[in-house]
């Protein structure tokens, strides 16, 4: 078995444990320099946040770990193919790689799947179904003042 598999496993048998303890079917795994930095489960059902995803729960410890949000040495290891908010969580810190068990169209199949968003998010702002509309205040963006105070 290739250490990528067994990886792979741990995530799995975290989501097996997560639905046996009344949570959602995933689990996710961050490794960094050959060893686990992070073994994570699902805890929306626990805590009623619906961004409690085990890539953000793991993401969130490691980063409480390392001390920093640049995960660029770390690899993820998720049970299923992360839903859009987490596979952008994972860019915004800096994954390079990570791996899934499970695609997101196998758990559609039993009600738990995201490929249906990852749909949704590829079709123009005014097709989806959650209305997202800009209203643009007058003035400047903060956008400006934000790269001025990181570059000094």
């Amino acid at each position: 078995m290739s250490t990528h598999e067994a990886y792979i496993r741990e995530a799995v048998a975290l989501a097996e444990s997560n639905v046996a303890a009344g949570g959602s079917p995933y689990g996710a795994v961050i490794v960094r320099d050959g060893a686990v930095l992070v073994r994570a489960a699902n805890t929306v059902h626990a805590t009623n946040d619906p961004s409690a995803h085990a890539e953000m729960v793991a993401l969130r410890e490691a980063s409480q770990i390392l001390g920093r949000r640049d995960l660029s040495d770390c690899v993820m290891y998720a049970s299923g193919r992360p839903c859009p908010m987490c596979h952008a969580a994972m860019r915004l810190a800096g994954f390079k790689q990570g791996y899934f068990a499970f695609s997101a169209e196998e758990a559609e199949q039993y009600g738990a799947g995201s490929a249906t968003i990852y749909a949704e998010l590829c079709q123009p702002l005014d097709a989806q179904p959650m209305r997202l509309s800009q209203i643009r205040p007058a003035g400047e963006a903060p956008y400006a003042a934000w790269r001025a105070r990181r570059e000094a």
